[in-house]
């Protein structure tokens, strides 16, 4: 039985969609990685109960953050995006963590950046808060270790792919470190969005809308790009196609993120017939009734969108672009951060 729900609302869906596709479905998925990394700071004495936790978030890790606090006794203060929605709010105020929330900005890029100096402003009015630093900290590693093993018992590692919008970096290099540690051939495909400076697309904006949250304007500590085998980059209007077919076909009702990881998993399966594919759907659907699923009939027909085939940045193009990285180390020197222990 659970202590918390925590635990519980963090535990994900092992879903067969058909013979080779699976997908990883989270109702959130960043509660997993915040109740390890705040268990693992209480352990090793690096905060006490009672002590206040702080992070930037543009939304489900400021909700995990608040569960973890909120089922360890913590202080919870977040310094949230202009993307945190009215629901999101209530849940953070009833958990008792505190949010401030920027100033509504069309510039998701600008909103990141504004985020980051707030931060240092918190730490320097409050210097015994601890800053998470959920994009630096390779403890955000640590809670994916117990899904590996479930995705190890349920499908095994032998010709598995996993794919999954690389983000910060933690769950999808978590996954492959852990089941890497079985079978090294375990695939990696990463999920960006354009104008995601990680992976080097910062030249090619989208003019919907940046998918908040599997990409950056700024680098990420946590993102091993020796890890990956393969990246997608998929526009919004892609990704939108991609939502509202899992929940057609599927049933599944997830967001747009979860949308484009679908559409690079299957891309991957249809031209892999020996391999399991598994995709990581996040979070759940309800933030993007409105911009996703308010008129299902503009989205595409998976069957009209393929990726166009690149072979370095400079050619990547909307709406999705496939290009092998053969983990190949990050494209900028200087990375901070390493990885976390296997």
């Amino acid at each position: 039985m659970d202590q918390h729900f925590a635990e519980s609302v963090g535990r994900p869906d092992l879903i067969r969609l058909d013979d080779r596709l699976v997908c990883l479905r989270f109702e959130t998925m960043k509660v997993v990685s915040a109740l390890a990394a705040v268990r693992h700071l209480l352990d090793t004495g690096a905060v006490r109960r009672g002590d206040t936790l702080l992070d930037s978030s543009s939304g489900i890790y400021a909700h995990a953050l608040a569960l973890a606090c909120h089922r360890y006794g913590m202080r919870c203060h977040i310094v949230g995006s202009t993307t945190v929605d009215h629901t999101l709010r209530t849940q953070l105020a009833g958990l008792g963590a505190t949010l401030e929330q920027m100033a509504p900005c069309s510039d998701l890029k600008l909103d990141q950046k504004r985020r980051v100096e707030r931060i240092h402003e918190v730490l320097a009015e409050h210097p015994d808060y601890h800053w998470m630093r959920q994009y630096h900290d390779d403890i955000h590693y640590l809670g994916y270790r117990s899904i590996a093993e479930r995705i190890r018992r349920s499908t095994g590692t032998e010709a598995l792919t996993i794919v999954g919008g690389v983000g910060t970096g933690a769950s999808t290099g978590a996954l492959a470190r852990y089941l890497r540690a079985d079978d090294p051939g375990v695939e990696l495909v990463g999920v960006q969005p354009y104008g995601s400076v990680t992976f080097g697309a910062e030249h090619v904006s989208d003019p919907e809308i940046i998918i908040a949250g599997i990409g950056s304007s700024i680098p990420f500590g946590n993102v091993a790009h020796e890890l990956y085998d393969v990246l997608h980059w998929i526009s919004f209007d892609a990704a939108r196609a991609g939502s509202v077919d899992l929940l057609r076909r599927h049933a599944v009702f997830a967001g747009l993120s979860t949308g484009a990881g679908y559409l690079a998993a299957r891309w991957e399966r249809d031209r892999s017939p020996r391999r399991t594919v598994l995709f990581i759907a996040p979070d759940t659907g309800h933030r993007y009734v409105d911009t996703v699923y308010a008129r299902p009939g503009r989205a595409a027909r998976l069957e009209d969108l393929a990726p166009h085939t690149v072979a370095a940045q400079a050619e990547l193009a909307l709406p999705w672009s496939r290009m092998r990285w053969n983990r190949s180390p990050s494209p900028a020197p200087g990375r901070a951060g390493a990885l976390a222990p296997a």
